[in-house]
């Protein structure tokens, strides 16, 4: 279940952003954040748990999507952190905030399906961080909106890795 959290107080900062641009990007980095940490979460369990003809190829490519996910994470929570709020970077926190869909139930999942589901969060997480990019450049936070293009680039190629797995 997604719930927000709204920035409502802000910490002083010599950062000469309008406090309303600051509050919008608290928000959002807070959401990506959460994101960022449930398909962390999401990509270890699918490296745990794939099976199939291509295993090892497949397990190592979860991992390494696991270690891009995880980069950004310090990094999300600094930017919110040096604009003058609060990250909310726990487990929970994540499972509330987060606009990833649940994973599925591994246990009758084939090699595909896995393929399948990562690649489906993959792309609904790249959505999300394409909307990051339009919004802090909509708001002058160039700072912002660079994370969220640095961000974008890996996931794209991410997905792209994932879903060369999946095609003929």
């Amino acid at each position: 279940m997604k719930t927000e959290t709204k920035a409502t107080h802000l910490y002083k900062t010599r950062i000469d952003l309008p406090e309303a641009a600051r509050m919008k990007s608290i928000d959002l980095l807070n959401t990506t954040l959460a994101a960022c940490l449930d398909m962390y979460t999401q990509a270890k369990q699918a490296h745990w748990n794939v099976k199939g003809k291509d295993f090892y190829q497949v397990h190592l490519l979860f991992d390494d999507l696991a270690t891009t996910l995880f980069e950004p994470i310090d990094i999300l929570a600094e930017r919110i952190t040096a604009l003058g709020g609060i990250a909310h970077g726990t487990a929970r926190t994540a499972a509330q905030l987060s606009i990833i869909p649940e994973y599925p139930d591994t246990s009758k999942m084939s090699e595909t399906d896995h393929l399948t589901a990562i690649a489906d969060r993959l792309a609904a997480f790249a959505k999300h961080i394409r909307q990051g990019i339009e919004k802090a450049g909509s708001w002058d936070d160039q700072v912002t909106n660079d994370i969220y293009v640095q961000i974008g680039r890996e996931v794209d190629k991410k997905l792209w890795f994932i879903e060369a797995h999946l095609q003929d």
